[in-house]
């Protein structure tokens, strides 16, 4: 008797599970049943994924993909993780994942030959400061002291007398890699750039250098927005969107953001 209940129960959560995923947004719109897909760098670098291994759920993006993944219905086990490079992927044609995420700005451009989910990030401005200002709180009265560098043309310019308001007027030159010279001559002790920007120049490209804050990502003018990349007309999109949108209602996304690019890179807001 025991036995045929048993078999009873196992049958009904069968059934159940299998209706559950016969009427789920996803049913049938990724590249492998029951699985979803999900691209990133070869390599993938901190802070979007740690140590190269996205499959470990710890980094912002990697946390991000698991996240959509549950919100979906799918199971940690269902996320299969493939690599493309950066350029590879945003070609127009068919790919080998369901969505790819890897820092991809949303540009009317691309949009014409990929596809992108709604925004699950949007990039803030951060302060990139030099070797010999690297103990600067991250406060705007300690900002306004220091000699500031900025491109005459971006919208830095009117960001840093609106809202910094420095003692001295900021230093401008013509592009980015100018202002990054300029820091690692000590010419300049800050500059702005967005987050994800300001995070490679301190890792790679300038010497002893330190972001030293962020600010909220609603002060920026027009700030980059990065979505996962699909193929064209991939029916899976409305899904995804839905995923991020429940996400960002709830709180979730917010959370993985302050976790990972906030806590984990000692970026803190500016007060």
């Amino acid at each position: 008797m025991s036995k045929m209940l048993s078999i009873a129960a196992a049958t009904l959560a069968f059934t159940a599970t299998s209706a559950l995923a016969d009427g789920h947004c996803a049913a049938g719109k990724t590249l492998t049943e029951g699985k979803f897909t999900v691209a990133t760098g070869n390599p993938a670098y901190y802070p979007w994924v740690m140590d190269d291994a996205p499959e470990s759920g710890q980094g912002f993006e990697a946390a991000v993909a698991y996240a959509v993944a549950e919100e979906m219905g799918f199971a940690a086990d269902d996320v299969v993780w493939v690599r493309s490079s950066f350029d590879e992927a945003i070609q127009p044609g068919a790919k080998n994942f369901d969505v790819n995420i890897q820092q991809y700005s949303i540009t009317p451009e691309r949009d014409q030959v990929v596809d992108f989910s709604a925004p699950y990030y949007t990039a803030p401005m951060a302060v990139l400061v030099s070797a010999n200002a690297v103990d600067t709180p991250p406060t705007l009265e300690a900002l306004k002291g220091l000699q500031w560098g900025a491109v005459g043309s971006t919208t830095a310019v009117p960001k840093l007398a609106s809202v910094i308001q420095p003692d001295a007027d900021p230093l401008l030159y013509g592009d980015n890699a100018d202002v990054n010279a300029a820091m690692t001559a000590n010419q300049i002790d800050a500059a702005l750039f967005d987050l994800p920007t300001a995070l490679f120049l301190s890792a790679v490209m300038i010497e002893g250098s330190k972001v030293i804050g962020q600010f909220p990502a609603d002060q920026g003018d027009n700030p980059d927005k990065f979505g996962m990349l699909m193929e064209e007309g991939n029916p899976l999109k409305s899904c995804v969107d839905a995923a991020i949108a429940a996400l960002t209602e709830s709180g979730k996304l917010a959370e993985i953001e302050a976790k990972w690019l906030q806590d984990t890179t000692g970026v803190p807001l500016i007060k």
